[in-house]
């Protein structure tokens, strides 16, 4: 459950500490920075009892399915961020909820993630600014956040590219169709973990939030820039969706209607011999109306050129 747990000085990893001894160091340049991976919650209340964590935050980190959000409780805060992955070709979706202090900060991932320790060694490489503290972990985290987005948005903009190209071509399969739904339901989950970033990214950027420095607010400028494009393109790419489903769906009436334009003209030209047929094949001793030796090729020449006149009439006017 514990992945990773140390104690920074002055920018730099000082060494590993454990769950049980870990507390908030009083130094102004030390802080503590722990890695919990679907802790229990006999885990999260030794955590909250050597940190002094809010109740509702840990109560909220130990059911998950939160939205995004940032929550401020005295002088500490409270992170939820969603997250996501592609497995087998589809999105699953994980939270991380982080707890931020003086003197700490403390990670909770559930469900699908990307592992943090590249966060911690990209942090690590630049003690400069690992040296800002807690503030700057807390960027770093949501920054990689919204960085795992692209590429899932990325491939699933190629499919969706490749299935609007499709739309002129043939009518979408059932399966298609259920691949598009199934799409949408996945940018549909996107949106709703990325859109709130948006206005906790400008939260942190721009309202007197508790531990953050004024020097780290362009960085969270930079991580609202990046979430709105991002939630851009994923709005980009569902009203893509729904546009070639729309237009494919049209095509598919138009084929449907020429089809039965020419069914319906056919069927007029062949009412023509049926219902002479009907009217003049029976069977009379003394055909009425026409005598029994002219009868039959007057019927027939009858037949011809009403039918002929139809088929024309009907080419002419794109029903055959």
């Amino acid at each position: 459950m514990v992945v990773d747990s140390a104690l920074y000085v002055g920018g730099h990893r000082d060494r590993s500490v454990g769950i049980d001894v870990a507390k908030p160091p009083e130094q102004p340049d030390h802080f503590v920075w722990i890695g919990l991976l679907e802790p229990s919650e006999e885990m999260l209340r030794t955590v909250q009892a050597r940190f002094g964590l809010h109740d509702l935050a840990i109560e909220d980190a130990h059911r998950a399915h939160q939205r995004p959000k940032l929550e401020v409780y005295d002088h500490s805060l409270f992170v939820v961020l969603r997250t996501a992955e592609l497995k087998g070709g589809k999105v699953d979706c994980g939270e991380t909820h982080v707890f931020i202090g003086p003197g700490y900060v403390i990670t909770v991932r559930h469900g699908a993630s990307s592992s943090y320790a590249e966060v911690r060694k990209r942090a690590e490489s630049v003690p400069g600014m690992l040296g800002k503290g807690i503030d700057f972990v807390l960027y770093s985290i949501i920054d990689f956040v919204v960085d795992n987005y692209f590429p899932i948005v990325e491939t699933l903009e190629a499919e969706v590219e490749e299935t609007a190209e499709g739309v002129l071509t043939a009518a979408f399969s059932p399966e298609k169709i259920a691949r598009i739904y199934e799409i949408r339901r996945e940018l549909q989950l996107l949106r709703r973990s990325v859109t709130p970033l948006i206005e906790m990214a400008g939260r942190l950027a721009r309202v007197e939030v508790p531990l953050i420095d004024n020097d780290l607010k362009p960085y969270f400028r930079d991580v609202q820039d990046h979430t709105t494009r991002l939630a851009e393109r994923i709005e980009n790419l569902r009203e893509l969706l729904a546009s070639a489903l729309e237009a494919n769906l049209l095509i598919v009436s138009i084929r449907q209607n020429e089809v039965m334009k020419k069914l319906a003209g056919w069927a007029a030209i062949l009412a023509v011999p049926t219902a002479i047929a009907g009217i003049y094949g029976m069977n009379f001793e003394h055909m009425p109306e026409l005598k029994w030796e002219m009868g039959y090729p007057a019927v027939l020449v009858a037949i011809i050129v009403i039918c002929t006149y139809l088929y024309v009439r009907f080419k002419r006017s794109g029903w055959l």
